[in-house]
């Protein structure tokens, strides 16, 4: 399947209210006449406002058109024109769908619709509604065919809950809307993927889901929505990889250009229209969305390489040929967004969990992209800012540059599990370690880790280690198990065997891929698995546990 000639996206909805929706699509020309038609004989018209994404490109690894191998078109970052369109769709009643369609106008005249979908007010309370958790779609190897089975088991979601990592590289255009593999995030997303995957010598095609153009998705910002310094390296990839922290940024380069100098999450804000706070915009936020109060939070911070061999910048230190040059420094694996207790994020959570919209609604669940309880490597060093030490030799000169982080100032740990503890918070839903495993703690708060759904790095659990330890021993990095001190649970309903026999507390496979419903009528969170070399097989619900 592919979309209609000339649109890059079908519509997707954004921002419900009680009375409107938003509706976006893309395409690559400009035009002049954007509309949104529905009602139950679409005869109604909104007409659309246009912008242009300022940073998406192509470069040297990018799969698209004709580029099918590294560099045959592109041999670095070239700009790639995106328009993006979006109309406010107003005088809706809760509980009652709308047809509706999309509509562009090329330049040469020619009209270019979309299929019939249908859109809604935000549900009001007591509305019976299924929700899809998801996250890490990084244009992996099983999106498609994950999304494509959320459809066939449960059929149309509500809404969406997307925690962080939504494409690999956030400035490649592709990545987004038409990567050749087949894959990109929102043909998967709209059941317009061609994803092809072979096991035992058996070829295999999925498409996705027709899911966003019907339900709405909220998300938030993981490592891979952020984008570096802008223009010091060849290829997409580089700069990507290629961020510091602003502080650093200032002390090097001053306050003109700061964002282009040190991080940005410009594409990730171009593309959605989402819920704003006062002091975060999108990167974080609260919404009310039928039982639910959701508060999104800004919790992410740079992956570096556990190692600073290859002249790598690392985790625990920087490359031995870059220490005299602080502007190649990586600064260790550094938090985007404060969130400690007093940081502007942290005094706009303690707001937000006083706010009757919280304390009211019957169900209170928190997402974030770092996990603050997990058997996966990526928890690990603890979420704190990382503590430089610089070692000299008796002339000053620069020997070695190292970073410590101190688990007793995981600031997720320390200063906002307390917080929601104590505001009655009853999920907390993240990703990041490309694993499905959950906890609970004492009081009976829930963590749902529900991200095995493009591939899995494993997970450190029985005689599995981390991989991304130093290689100097300390109590700060915890080798096997939660770091933080919970017990994962075993699945409820069928859980998978391990080698020995046991059952196992995790899925983290690269054949086995796994999705999680939260149906508020029942107040359940359902996660079911399918084994994508086994299509026939079916979808099997695994894990089930009330709010």
């Amino acid at each position: 399947m592919t979309p209609p000639p000339q649109l890059l996206t079908d519509p997707f909805l954004q921002l419900p209210t009680t009375n409107s929706v938003r509706v976006v699509w893309f395409t690559e020309f400009m035009g002049n006449n954007h509309i949104v038609t529905y009602g139950e004989n679409l005869q109604q018209t909104a007409t659309a406002t246009r912008t242009k994404l300022s940073r998406t490109c192509e470069d040297q690894y990018s799969r698209v058109g004709n580029q099918i191998q590294d560099g045959q078109i592109y041999q670095h970052p070239v700009l790639r024109d995106i328009w993006r369109h979006e109309a406010q769709i107003t005088g809706l009643t809760p509980g009652k769908r709308v047809n509706y369609r999309v509509t562009s106008v090329r330049e040469d005249g020619e009209t270019v619709s979309s299929d019939v979908f249908t859109l809604a007010a935000t549900p009001t309370p007591g509305t019976p509604l299924k929700i899809l958790l998801t996250s890490d779609h990084q244009i992996k190897p099983m999106v498609a065919a994950n999304l494509q089975k959320v459809v066939q088991t449960v059929g149309r979601v509500d809404g969406v809950w997307f925690a962080g990592d939504l494409a690999n590289i956030p400035d490649r255009a592709s990545e987004w809307f038409d990567d050749s593999r087949g894959n990109a995030f929102f043909p998967c997303l709209q059941g317009r993927a061609n994803y092809e995957m072979t096991y035992d010598g058996v070829k295999i095609n999925y498409t996705g889901g027709e899911i966003i153009q019907h339900a709405p998705m909220f998300t938030c910002i993981g490592n891979h929505e952020i984008m570096g310094r802008l223009g010091r390296t060849e290829s997409l990839n580089h700069e990507f990889e290629d961020t510091i922290p602003r502080d650093f940024a200032l002390d090097l380069y001053g306050e003109k250009s700061l964002k282009d100098n040190s991080f940005n999450t410009d594409t990730y804000e171009e593309i959605f229209t989402l819920p704003e706070s006062e002091t975060g915009g999108k990167t974080y936020y609260a919404v009310s969305f039928g039982d639910v109060r959701l508060v999104v939070l800004y919790a992410t911070n740079m992956w570096r390489h556990p190692s600073s061999e290859n002249n790598k910048r690392g985790k625990y230190g920087e490359p031995g040929d870059e220490l005299n040059n602080p502007e190649n420094w990586g600064y260790g694996q550094h938090i985007y967004e404060p969130i400690a207790k007093g940081s502007k994020q942290y005094n706009w959570l303690v707001q937000e969990l006083q706010s009757p919209e919280f304390q009211q609604a019957k169900y209170k669940v928190v997402m974030f992209h770092h996990p603050p309880h997990t058997l996966g490597d990526n928890i690990v060093p603890p979420y704190t800012d990382p503590v430089q030490i610089i070692e000299r030799d008796e002339d000053g000169k620069v020997t070695g540059v190292r970073y410590e982080y101190p688990r007793n100032a995981d600031y997720l740990i320390r200063d906002v599990l307390p917080l929601l503890e104590t505001a009655g918070v009853q999920l907390v839903f993240f990703g990041h370690s490309h694993l499905w495993n959950r906890f609970v703690s004492p009081s009976g708060m829930h963590f749902l880790e529900s991200s095995n759904v493009g591939n899995s790095y494993g997970a450190a659990y029985g005689n599995q280690k981390r991989h991304n330890l130093p290689q100097f021993h300390s109590q700060d990095y915890i080798a096997i198990g939660d770091p933080n001190g919970l017990e994962p649970v075993i699945p409820t309903i069928a859980p998978i065997l391990g080698e020995d026999g046991q059952t196992m507390p995790y899925i983290a496979s690269n054949e086995i891929t796994v999705f999680s419903i939260f149906d508020t009528q029942t107040g359940i969170v359902s996660s079911y698995r399918f084994d994508t070399g086994k299509p026939d097989a079916g979808v099997i619900k695994f894990d089930e546990f009330p709010l």
